[in-house]
């Protein structure tokens, strides 16, 4: 500013007449003058030569450059941490025709992780009335010229906050690579990598429910992703080394009732060095022009520890408690359609979407307790499931969906001598959503289940009424 207030006072005193000014002033104002141009002309010179260089030279370090900016202009760890914050309002008044107990029964559907449980957060745990499911909390940015950084925290109604994803990914390797490392949803499938608040339907499929429990598949390790360059058709790979901690069905050290102290894992009691779960994954999309977009994808993961406690003594006083350990494999296929309208507010937009998932177990006996003789017998088990869904959006701003999904249609477990097959569950479920304005959302969904109880069919019939609203700035969802 006082640049800026000199150089009008030499403009003006240019444009006074001489006896106006006192020599020597004009000389003061002249020399100012001079240094000014000398400074400018520097600075100029200095960004020219740092454009012509920018293309084959790498960006110069944090600390170099200005505090909290980097050569690239993006924010640094090391000066002002100005991260895009946001926080998902997540709230369903529920109802059903078993006087609340419809959630309880998810959990106990016939199938090889029946009675086992799933880790972490449950996002489809309700009771009648008004529920405030968790609250997300999301913190992201760019911490540097070379990283990315993210924080997903769920917050429960009361009060405890638990880590859904805390992860890094790189940004400047070369040749369309990409690595991620930290906790982080994984790649596999189509809807794993998505939170609730992105789901077309309040709750989660039969098939991820039963096979990848309701938060999906999320660990703790590294991705590696590979975009490479095919011209019309996108395509993308993926390798996950996971440590296997997180996940129901590759366990790290199995939970023992009180009363037994020995499972008899032998050396999977400590647990096997991680990685212990790896994932691959490939998607591919043809180019279908602007308002056509198609994506299929295949995906693989192998467990290389799988520990089991089978106690049901609550159902049957008689049982006997007994482990299982061994490897687990997971095999999956989606495929997924958009149609992009001209209407305003997503009216006549149109997605389709389907998956089908198929996990096997190739386990044995390791404790019996009642049974020594059995020991080291097989147990081999196999479970599929899929969920077909259509989401049309018949006018601004309103949309209707459908979703048909199944769990056990392939259900059984091989026991060498005999075969035990369980019979399938499956859903319909109808939702209407209202996007209020980009950041507020009312949904209602009618849902009626058949769902293979303890060998018994149990008829489901759920209401939702949910709302939504977005508190800050949120990152784009993906495809």
């Amino acid at each position: 500013m006082f640049r800026r207030t000199l150089l009008a006072s030499a403009l003006l005193a240019a444009s006074l007449p001489a006896p106006v000014l006192a020599q020597s002033e004009l000389d003061a104002l002249r020399e100012e003058i001079r240094q000014m141009r000398q400074h400018y002309e520097a600075r100029l010179a200095e960004m020219e030569n740092r454009l012509k260089n920018a293309g084959t030279q790498a960006p110069a370090r944090a600390e170099t450059a200005s505090p909290g900016v980097d050569r690239l202009g993006e924010v640094s760890a090391g000066g002002a941490f100005n991260p895009r914050i946001s926080v998902i309002l997540d709230g369903v008044y529920y109802s059903d025709n078993k006087r609340g107990a419809g959630p309880e029964l998810y959990e106990h559907i016939d199938g090889i992780t029946h009675g086992h449980g799933h880790d972490g957060h449950d996002h489809g745990g309700l009771e009648r009335g008004f529920n405030l499911r968790e609250t997300e909390i999301a913190f992201s940015a760019t911490v540097s010229p070379y990283f990315d950084a993210n924080l997903y925290l769920a917050v429960d109604s009361h009060g405890g906050v638990e880590v859904e994803e805390a992860y890094f990914d790189t940004r400047m390797l070369p040749g369309g690579l990409k690595l991620r490392g930290g906790k982080f949803l994984s790649g596999i499938g189509y809807l794993n990598g998505q939170h609730p608040h992105s789901w077309d339907f309040v709750d989660q499929n039969l098939a991820y429910r039963s096979l990848l429990g309701d938060h999906g598949l999320s660990d703790t390790g590294l991705q590696l992703t590979w975009l490479p360059r095919t011209g019309k058709v996108y395509s993308l790979l993926g390798l996950e080394l996971l440590q296997g901690n997180d996940h129901h069905f590759v366990s790290g050290a199995a939970e023992l009732p009180e009363d037994v102290h020995d499972i008899g894992f032998g050396d999977m009691a400590g647990g096997k060095a991680g990685p212990r779960l790896v994932t691959a994954f490939a998607k591919f999309g043809p180019d279908l022009g602007d308002s056509h977009a198609l994506q299929f994808g295949v995906s693989h993961a192998r467990g290389r520890q799988i520990q089991e406690v089978h106690d049901h003594r609550d159902e049957n006083p008689n049982a006997s408690v007994h482990g299982l350990s061994g490897d687990g494999w997971l095999w999956g296929a989606d495929l997924v359609y958009k149609f992009d309208a001209p209407g305003a507010g997503g009216h006549g937009d149109f997605t389709l979407a389907a998956e089908y998932l198929r996990q096997r177990k190739d386990l044995e006996v390791a404790y019996h307790q009642s049974n020594a003789a059995v020991i080291g017998a097989p147990r081999k088990s196999t479970q599929d499931g899929y969920y077909v869904q259509a989401v049309y959006g018949f006018a601004p701003d309103w949309r209707v969906g459908v979703r048909y999904d199944v769990t056990g249609g392939i259900n059984e477990v091989d026991r060498g001598a005999s075969v035990s097959k369980m019979g399938k569950s499956d859903r319909w479920s109808l939702a209407l959503t209202r996007d209020i304005t980009e950041f507020s959302r009312l949904r209602l969904q009618a849902s009626s289940a058949d769902l293979m109880v303890e060998g018994d069919k149990e008829r489901v019939n759920q209401v939702f009424l949910q709302y939504q609203h977005s508190l800050g700035t949120h990152g784009a969802h993906k495809f």
